[in-house]
């Protein structure tokens, strides 16, 4: 059967292509005004799945993904679909093929191959006769064209009674390195704290751009959050004397739709290369030589005196836009990211790549940001 809006959520709009639909996590218009990084991020549907109500034991999905990588840097591996039945993870799988494209950092030269669209089929885990939520979340680190999905009994949208969250991020945030589509620490914090995502997070691309602003001003929420700052540093975007009014337009514009709806600033995550050290960000080229993946800041710590941004720099930027916002604006809460990831989980929790949690780092951000946010004495409390 055909894919349709009503069984689609988390995205922003769906594009209707010559085979079926895609999900996008930008509106047409905002992505006309954005660059080639955030075009091709936002349509990785992160925090994007079908749901639906059914009483099947088996549901097919028919898809074709667009898989990006660099030449010379090890590819990511397959994204993860993962599916969950009245809440929990019962089947994951991956499409074996994919559109390739590569493009090559020394000459800026993009080739792409071409991939035949493919069926996943999931067993439900349940016996038949009984209706259950069944959801498909889509993975986060492709693009994916949906072509169709069937199953043994038929299907139907199910309603919404959740609370809308829509949170706005980086690549962790995206779900970068988290083991599968449901298990991004945005997704488990949806979960535990009984809340419908919109997940905005961008992957190096949270850049204060006014576009994303006026989208978030635009789109149905109860809770926002914003948690912004690693890549205003590793793509050394900005200087000190821009970040503070940046930060303050993207707000006031998000304030223009939604004046009253709690707003959580969230503050960076703990992040060893970039803590008194500003950007640019570049990948590791000793550990590329070894046929691994890690990051490194190219900047010079001296230059944070002349205007240079580094994390430690972007808290305190942050605790002064709130301080100075909070007095008029009731609904402003702020989360210090290193609550949720800070030096001391550093032994126990390493970044493999020195810049990105791992699987089970992305399961306690998620853990915890329910409990900070969403628990009974959270800044968000929630109503499951």
């Amino acid at each position: 059967m055909e894919i349709t809006a009503e069984l689609v959520r988390g995205a922003v709009e769906i594009e209707r292509t010559e085979t079926g639909v895609r999900p996008h996590r930008l509106p047409e218009w905002a992505r006309r005004q954005a660059d080639a990084q955030l075009e091709r991020v936002e349509a990785q549907p992160a925090g994007v799945r079908i749901v639906f109500r059914s009483a099947a034991t088996r549901v097919t999905l028919a898809a074709r993904a667009e898989r990006f990588g660099y030449v010379g840097v090890p590819l990511r591996a397959p994204g993860v679909f993962d599916v969950l039945v009245d809440g929990e993870l019962v089947a994951s799988a991956s499409l074996s093929s994919a559109v390739q494209i590569l493009r090559d950092l020394t000459t800026g030269e993009i080739t792409r191959s071409e991939a035949e669209p493919e069926e996943l089929t999931f067993e439900l885990g349940v016996s038949g006769g009984v209706e259950r939520l069944v959801e498909i979340w889509l993975p986060y680190s492709e693009s994916v064209e949906l072509i169709s999905i069937d199953a043994d009994e038929p299907l139907a949208p199910a309603h919404r009674p959740a609370p809308t969250w829509v949170h706005y991020g980086s690549s962790i945030s995206q779900g970068s390195n988290a083991a599968s589509a449901a298990t991004i620490w945005t997704a488990v914090a949806a979960r535990l704290g009984g809340v419908e995502l919109t997940n905005l997070g961008f992957g190096g691309s949270a850049l204060l751009d006014p576009f994303v602003a006026r989208t978030i001003r635009d789109l149905p929420a109860d809770l926002i959050s914003v948690k912004v700052g690693i890549n205003i540093v590793n793509a050394d975007l900005m200087r000190r004397r821009a970040f503070a009014p940046a930060l303050h337009g993207f707000l006031d514009v998000i304030r223009d739709g939604h004046p009253d709806t709690p707003l959580l600033l969230v503050t960076p995550l703990w992040s060893p290369i970039f803590e008194h050290t500003p950007g640019p960000g570049a990948f590791d080229p000793d550990a590329l030589s070894r046929g691994e993946t890690r990051f490194v800041a190219a900047g010079d710590p001296a230059e944070v005196r002349s205007g240079k941004l580094d994390l430690a720099t972007i808290r305190a930027d942050i605790d002064r836009v709130v301080h100075d916002r909070s007095a008029s604006d009731p609904n402003l809460f702020q989360l210090d990211g290193m609550a949720l990831y800070g030096a001391s989980d550093a032994q126990s929790h390493p970044l493999p790549d020195d810049l990105h949690p791992d699987a089970a780092t992305h399961r306690l951000l998620g853990e915890r940001f329910a409990e900070e946010v969403f628990g009974v004495e959270g800044a968000i409390p929630t109503t499951r």
